[in-house]
């Protein structure tokens, strides 16, 4: 499969140019560079990686969970990028920025508790319980961040002078 990613073409936005520039920055290799776009939030990228592991891990889960546990996993990783994405888009309103922060907050949470569930039904090992569920207690950290410094993040009054 590894060799197969590999001779995918690369477009701007593609999983492995966005992972690779991830790590890039994360390794210190390039600057910051400025954030334009939900997708350059570390936060959102660390929400898509984690959700595309909920998908992936939910794949082994008993067909009898399909329409249950396994809908529900995979539903609110989704929601975790999709409120994150909508925060984004309304960054000229604090009260709604913060709320929609909030919504993703929830539905990382929602993840966790969806996924114990899992692991305690033995549908995933206790590493990749771990594993996920760290990954959902850093995203869930950068959440709180950002909602404690909406300042941070919300669009300026950008009215013009005549």
């Amino acid at each position: 499969m590894e060799n197969t990613l590999r001779s995918l073409p690369k477009s701007k936005h593609s999983p492995l140019t966005m992972a690779n520039e991830t790590a890039r920055r994360r390794d210190g290799e390039t600057a910051r560079k400025p954030i334009r776009h939900f997708r350059d939030l570390d936060v959102y990228q660390n929400a898509l990686a984690t959700g595309l592991r909920v998908y992936e891990l939910t794949k082994r889960f008993p067909i009898e969970e399909r329409y249950a546990l396994t809908d529900q996993a995979r539903r609110s990783s989704r929601s975790v990028c999709a409120n994150i994405a909508e925060a984004w888009r309304k960054r000229r309103y604090e009260a709604a920025f913060i709320a929609k922060l909030s919504d993703a907050e929830g539905e990382a949470a929602e993840t966790q508790v969806h996924l114990e569930f899992a692991f305690r039904h033995s549908y995933l090992s206790h590493d990749e319980f771990v594993n996920v569920d760290d990954a959902y207690e850093k995203i869930i950290g950068q959440l709180v961040k950002m909602i404690d410094e909406p300042e941070k993040w919300l669009i300026k009054n950008s009215r013009r002078r005549l």
